[in-house]
């Protein structure tokens, strides 16, 4: 009996500690079947995927903002080729050189403003696409595919 409390209050005290360290949403990764490939702590509501532009052959980054009820949207476009930009995503408005201190050279607001729940993208080596978050090592997408190549990008709470 004194085995089963002082394991329910270990247990309890974990999961207090995993509240405590860890708390509030996450972006989560999960392969085309469901399963968590990953998850990395959002400590600020942004992130960003970084891909190799395929026509150009230079980096460019998709920077999304968490909204409420685990949704988020693609707020920003940035490249370090300005023709990716205007050609390649033919956004609506001005180009704008990258404050300083950015990782791409050009940024540009994408032409619609879209909003995902969920967002199923390529995992291909080819690609490159790496997770951006604030205050954590980029996570590079490829290397944690093991079966087909889609990845489903999701704001879970944990």
């Amino acid at each position: 009996m004194l085995r089963a409390v002082a394991a329910v209050l270990a247990a309890g005290l974990l999961g207090a500690g995993c509240a405590a360290t860890d708390p509030g949403p996450a972006l989560t990764v999960r392969d085309g079947g469901g399963a968590l490939l990953t998850q990395v702590p959002l400590s600020a509501p942004e992130f960003a995927v970084s891909y190799r532009n395929s026509l150009y052959g230079t980096v460019a980054e998709e920077r999304y903002r968490v909204a409420d009820g685990g949704r988020f949207g693609l707020v920003e476009l940035a490249a370090d080729q300005l023709a990716v930009l205007e050609e390649y995503y033919a956004v609506p408005g001005p180009v704008r050189a990258a404050p300083g201190g950015d990782r791409r050279s050009w940024v540009a607001e994408p032409r619609d403003h879209p909003v995902f729940s969920e967002l199923s993208i390529a995992a291909t080596a080819l690609g490159e696409r790496t997770l951006l978050v604030p205050g954590h090592a980029p996570v590079p997408l490829p290397s944690l595919v093991t079966d087909g190549v889609t990845v489903v990008l999701d704001i879970e709470e944990h």
